[in-house]
């Protein structure tokens, strides 16, 4: 299957910190590759990285062919890329409809066409199409922002943590979201629930200090029981 990103001995500082210490992975058209690891093994440091937030030192990453490590955040995403932080990075004043429009690079048919999508995959979003994007619920917040990232027509869609402090029955729908989004995009997905990222993700990448130390299949890593207790403590 074609690579549509590649990661080769990626370095990343922040200040005098040396938090990337030779990541490398690649991302296949269509697939969800999930990017795992202990907590501050810099698996969120590794997506900010691809956007340009926290910018290589060295390394390449390439995008469709093309070197876009040294571009700047907002050459990134016009190439293609969506990016749903940890932290979800919604406009907590505006309304849910308000909130998808402004994240819409271009307000064109197809553009709209999305947004019709998007509602389907999260009907929570249209119920609450007039509310505050403040006032909605985690879950929804969450929703929200992974709305706002498949709008456009980004051929790659990074997801950090979309499980994150989320009731189980919310994960499920988190989870199912997601499946239908990979029949239309390619997915990199950071996520600690080892359930969620096992059920979803078709090729894994363990990340410990800073490097990869492993990528393959995911079903791989399920029937590797050492190095899930190795790099993500779990057995």
């Amino acid at each position: 299957m074609e690579s549509l990103l590649k990661l080769h001995n990626i370095q990343t500082h922040i200040g005098q910190f040396h938090i990337l210490q030779g990541i490398q992975f690649e991302a296949r058209v269509g697939e969800v590759s999930v990017l795992l690891g202990r907590n501050g093994a810099g698996k969120t440091t590794t997506l900010k990285t691809i956007m340009g937030l926290t910018p290589a030192s060295s390394g390449s990453i390439t995008f469709l062919n093309e070197e876009i490590s040294k571009k700047p955040t907002y050459e990134i995403a016009n190439t293609g890329i969506g990016y749903v932080p940890e932290d979800q990075g919604i406009f907590a004043q505006l309304t849910v409809e308000e909130n998808i429009k402004v994240a819409m690079r271009k307000e064109t048919s197809e553009a709209f066409e999305r947004q019709e999508y998007v509602l389907t995959l999260f009907p929570d979003l249209k119920k609450f199409w007039k509310k505050a994007g403040g006032n909605l619920s985690g879950g929804q917040k969450q929703m929200l922002a992974m709305a706002r990232a498949f709008v456009n027509d980004s051929k790659l869609l990074l997801i950090d943590e979309p499980s994150k402090g989320l009731a189980p029955i919310v994960v499920e729908k988190v989870m199912e979201a997601i499946m239908e989004m990979k029949k239309r995009t390619t997915i990199v997905l950071v996520e600690q629930n080892f359930f969620m990222a096992s059920r979803i993700g078709d090729t894994f990448t363990l990340i410990d200090d800073g490097r990869t130390v492993h990528t393959g299949a995911m079903n791989e890593l399920i029937s590797d029981d050492a190095m899930k207790h190795k790099y993500l403590g779990i057995g």
